[in-house]
């Protein structure tokens, strides 16, 4: 079964930064895409090979994901944080987890304040 856990999430204050981690295992990482998303959806998608990456408009040019195939982990590097950031992260890779059984991580919670 695959499995995704979640790390990282702090208290900052606005303008601040945080990277994200997500270990997984049980299923061929390097095989499929992956991404982070939050209460309000989607803020960033990988492609397997990290050669295509793309943001949701509310984080474009503040969140950068990126992926250790390696080590089996995504990341996501959280500059210029901002209030409305605030929120539990979690990870996913929906082409795999759609058909195969997924044990999904309880998320990362991120907390941006002054």
């Amino acid at each position: 079964q695959a499995h995704f856990e979640e790390f990282g999430g702090d208290v900052v204050q606005p303008g601040g930064s945080l990277t994200l981690s997500c270990v997984t295992s049980g299923f061929p990482f390097s095989d499929f895409g992956a991404i982070w998303f939050r209460y309000d959806g989607v803020v960033a998608t990988i492609s397997k090979t990290s050669q295509t990456t793309a943001y949701a408009d509310s984080v474009k040019g503040r969140f950068t994901i990126s992926r250790d195939n390696d080590k089996n982990t995504v990341y996501l590097q959280m500059n210029n944080l901002k209030p409305e950031d605030s929120a539990f992260y979690y990870c996913d890779a929906p082409n795999y987890c759609s058909t195969n059984e997924c044990s999904k991580g309880r998320g990362t919670e991120v907390t941006v304040s002054s």
